[in-house]
């Protein structure tokens, strides 16, 4: 995918996370947005800014602006400043004359890339209709997730099968170069563009591996990239003979997309009638989504009532409490997780940790622990700004931290090539020792 974040809400203008994502990028970006008319269950905690916090924002202030701006702004600044410099570009630039939507939109980007928030931006009408057609699920491109990380354009997970995973790019590699252009500063939607492309052609990335400390080049044959964000799978026997007579579900979730519910609901119904003797839900290398998707999917183990996550906006905290019986969690469940999961695979993975519903087996989560709100604008674009943070139930932090696993196991390149999955092979082991 090329996109960059995960959904948010079902109405225009609606929470990113609202309707859910963290990032898809095809190389995806990440974040979310929920539906709202879900939450029947959400209780609102209101946060007053002290006097001495309030003191603390001294920014300048800035006339020429239709809206007033708050008293406790200082140093005054013209907005004129911005006209003057646009025509001095009209007047003076040497490849004169430039189109004025092509500034206005330049201005806007840079307008949102001053925040200096890897995750809030503004997107071009084709930007933002490439990243709505992956959210649908369905793109051409390499399929992985990209976004910036400590000011460098990283990684975050390819997809299951896509052509990206079969190149051998992993999650947390950076990537240096595209088609030889320099990613040091890059804007991840500039990033976004560079890498996806129709299908059967190749884009070739540079790639640095902090883990193996290597620096290689890897070609990618782009392709059309079709998103089954749910997969249910019945492990027996006959894959892992030390199951004996028992069986053990395995649900997949590779982001939470548009069909991720619908599907997710099946493999519940299925997993209820089939009544196994274990239960794993695969949230590796899911870069996130609909944050509707992830609050809906966690109330299958947590308790109508419960918290499933806390938004921590900047004036107020909203807790998500679960609204429904849950359906699962009668079964002993294990959570898969790696460096890959991201943002709403981190929101399920610590509701089910925190509330002692699941054990995490894997690596340490992403860290992807903000929550972004798209809004559609005239024209076609959009801007999808960080309007939250959010925290477990328990109340830790996910951003830039990540949910570390109850059982650390690696997967490394070697075992992915040689067809080995030591972080499954534990989890089965889980299942039939409890430890």
């Amino acid at each position: 995918m090329e996109n960059n974040t995960s959904p948010a809400s079902d109405k225009k203008g609606g929470s990113f996370f609202r309707k859910s994502v963290i990032f898809y990028s095809g190389t995806v970006l990440l974040i979310i947005i929920f539906a709202a008319g879900f939450w029947a269950g959400k209780k609102e905690v209101t946060i007053t800014p002290s006097a001495a916090e309030q003191a603390e924002k001294n920014y300048g202030q800035v006339s020429g602006q239709k809206d007033a701006l708050p008293d406790y702004l200082s140093e005054d600044v013209d907005f004129q400043l911005f006209w003057d410099v646009w025509g001095k570009i009209q007047e003076k630039y040497v490849d004169r004359p430039v189109g004025e939507t092509r500034l206005l939109y330049g201005a806007l980007s840079g307008l949102v890339a001053g925040l200096g928030d890897p995750f809030s931006t503004f997107m071009e009408p084709q930007t933002a209709g490439d990243f709505q057609e992956s959210l649908a699920g369905k793109f051409e491109g390499i399929g992985a997730e990209i976004g910036i990380r400590n000011e460098v354009l990283t990684v975050v997970s390819p997809l299951p099968e896509s052509p990206a995973e079969k190149a051998g790019i992993m999650a947390a590699d950076v990537i240096l170069s595209i088609d030889g252009f320099s990613t040091e500063n890059i804007d991840v939607n500039d990033a976004v563009n560079r890498i996806r492309g129709d299908k059967g052609t190749i884009v070739n990335l540079k790639i640095y591996r902090p883990k193996d400390q290597k620096t290689m080049d890897i070609a990618v044959t782009r392709d059309e990239i079709k998103i089954v964000s749910v997969q249910l799978q019945k492990i027996d026997k006959s894959q892992y003979e030390i199951l004996g007579d028992k069986r053990v579900a395995l649900i997949k979730v590779t982001n939470f997309n548009a069909d991720t519910m619908g599907r997710f609901d099946q493999a519940v119904l299925d997993v209820v009638k089939d009544n196994p003797d274990g239960l794993i839900l695969d949230l590796r290398s899911n870069p996130g989504g609909y944050l509707d998707s992830a609050i809906a999917m966690a109330n299958a183990w947590v308790e109508a009532g419960k918290a499933v996550v806390m938004e921590k906006f900047s004036d107020h905290e909203k807790i998500n409490l679960a609204s429904a019986d849950p359906r699962l969690n009668k079964f002993k469940t294990v959570v898969l997780v790696n460096g890959g999961s991201a943002s709403g695979s981190e929101i399920v993975a610590g509701a089910l940790q925190d509330h002692g519903l699941a054990t995490l087996i894997g690596e340490k989560t992403f860290g992807k622990g903000s929550v972004q709100e798209l809004e559609d604008l005239p024209g076609g674009s959009a801007v999808k700004l960080t309007i939250a943070r959010w925290l477990t139930p328990k109340g830790r932090t996910i951003d830039k931290e990540g949910i570390a696993p109850d059982i650390t196991i690696e997967r490394t390149q070697d075992d992915l090539n040689a067809g080995k999955d030591p972080q499954l092979d534990r989890a089965i082991q889980f299942l039939l020792e409890g430890k």
